[in-house]
């Protein structure tokens, strides 16, 4: 399909498997190949140089990633840490008005699936951007369960299923593999 002709899709990377965040830049990258513009809005992942940051750096100006996270979130449903609370509330701002701004092709939202499972995120408010995402912007989403509203409404979603994890070795996260 021409530029001109795309249809903005919803798409779901799921499931206990590595890969999720990896198939999203993935995508990504195919996408740069086209010269579109790609913002990926990390919940989870803190301002430490992981490889993805890096690299999108070097295909600046097509792939904006912002990591606005802090590497974990305090997932106590009742506690809900105020900090972590602002942290995804201001993420999610941030990717809306990227996702609103017409300057991107593709928005990522990558690990939403968390604070959405753990009450930090409206979900009516979630599902209703996606209704109403302008009609040529694809939205990738990422991260374990998915909600079952997300699920639904997206017209692509994929589940990595974990077999075998060199952790059960041993071995720890390396970087260029894991970060």
């Amino acid at each position: 399909m021409r530029k001109q002709e795309r249809i903005g899709l919803t798409i779901v990377y799921t499931g206990n498997g590595k890969g999720k965040t990896s198939a999203a830049l993935g995508l990504a990258f195919r996408s740069v190949g086209y010269d579109y513009n790609i913002v990926m809005v990390q919940f989870i992942k803190g301002a430490w140089q992981s490889g993805e940051v890096v690299a999108a750096k070097r295909l600046t100006p097509n792939l904006d990633v912002l990591p606005l996270g802090r590497g974990f979130i305090i997932s106590d449903k009742q506690k809900k840490a105020e900090k972590n609370l602002q942290m995804v509330r201001d993420a999610w701002e941030v990717a809306k008005e990227r996702a609103l701004s017409g300057r991107y092709d593709v928005v990522i939202l990558d690990e939403i699936t968390y604070p959405l499972n753990y009450g930090m995120l409206p979900m009516a408010e979630v599902v209703q951007f996606l209704r109403e995402k302008p009609p040529r912007l694809h939205v990738v989403i990422t991260g374990r369960d998915a909600p079952a509203e997300i699920v639904e409404l997206a017209d692509l979603v994929t589940e990595m299923k974990e077999i075998k994890h060199p952790f059960q070795k041993g071995i720890k996260a390396q970087e260029g593999i894991d970060y």
